[in-house]
């Protein structure tokens, strides 16, 4: 719906006028021959029931509406208009274009939403102020927050029985692949292909149910951690679902001495500094270590991948 005409200040121009509400413009739009404007709500309401132009009657759809030329705009943004909240005490007069920022400002604005000064520090519309009250009112954001969390409860449950189901079905296919194999010891193309297409598709499911993580410190990467330390990442993998047949060849890779090329010294990873600081990383629950997917990182280039990925392990800066 346009502008009342009687908030402007002076005569109105008859182009400006939407000829379906008989307000100024707001948000104007034209159809796309005749070039009658419209405002676009007005229009939209106007289209949904019959597919003409309200001036002309030539036949017109939504998709075929299109912006009104900027001479036009800029005719509508130099008009004076008085403040939304002139009947609650606002005196000021804006240029149109102006009008959304002055409203969002407005002392006399009766939605502005205010501190609460009695002590709960809640924000609430200003209008509303004179009726509230702080222990209701936090009760009331209490029981919406309660709701909130009970509702996502729900549906994280069905998000991991979603998540256990798959699980179940990935295992069958994988006996089913396991007992064909048995069977077969020489499989044909096609079969290992599925089998290599069932085995990327879990390892990319486990590594995306990984948060992402972002390494603050650099300098506390542990290239060469020892055995104690290796073996508790890769108990902490084993948690995190890693699919078996992968959790051996990233702990191997868990040492310089199987890292990329962009990696594999002291003196490369002191040069190559920039580069690897673009890693995609996703954190080991609960560690100090992150592990650099090789399908998170394409972008890395063959100096700094290696599959399925490598694991680093930080003595501090994980987030």
């Amino acid at each position: 719906m346009g502008f009342e005409v009687g908030r402007f200040e002076g005569e109105v121009d008859e182009e400006l006028i939407c000829p379906i509400c008989g307000g100024v413009l707001e948000e104007p739009v034209q159809a796309p021959q005749c070039e009658h404007a419209f405002c676009s709500a007005c229009i939209q309401e106007w289209l949904s029931r019959q597919h003409t132009c309200p001036v002309d009657r030539n036949a017109i759809t939504s998709a075929q509406l299109k912006p009104v030329p900027r001479i036009l705009r800029n005719l509508l943004a130099r008009l004076c208009i008085a403040c939304d909240n002139a009947k609650f005490g606002c005196s000021v007069i804006v240029k149109l274009d102006a009008l959304q920022q002055h409203l969002d400002e407005c002392e006399h604005n009766p939605k502005r939403p205010v501190h609460c000064e009695q002590g709960c520090g809640l924000v609430i519309p200003k209008d509303e102020l004179k009726d509230h009250n702080c222990v209701r009112d936090l009760r009331a954001l209490i029981q919406q927050q309660q709701t909130k969390m009970s509702n996502f409860q729900t549906e994280l449950a069905d998000v991991k029985r979603m998540y256990t189901e798959q699980k179940r079905e990935l295992q069958m296919l994988k006996e089913y692949m396991r007992a064909i194999r048995c069977s077969n010891p020489n499989p044909s193309p096609s079969i290992r292909a599925i089998e290599d297409e069932i085995e990327t598709n879990e390892v990319i499911r486990w590594a995306n149910s990984l948060p992402i993580s972002r390494v603050t410190r650099w300098g506390g990467m542990i290239s060469t951690p020892d055995a104690v330390l290796q073996a508790v990442i890769k108990r902490a993998l084993i948690d995190s679902g890693s699919p078996s047949h992968i959790v051996n060849d990233l702990m191997d890779n868990a040492h310089e001495r199987r890292w990329p090329p962009g990696l594999a010294t002291l003196e490369t990873r002191q040069l190559n500094r920039h580069t690897y600081e673009q890693y995609v990383t996703r954190r080991i629950p609960g560690k100090q270590a992150v592990v650099v997917m090789a399908h998170d990182n394409q972008h890395m280039g063959e100096d700094f991948n290696v599959e399925p990925g490598l694991v680093m392990i930080f003595a501090h800066g994980i987030e």
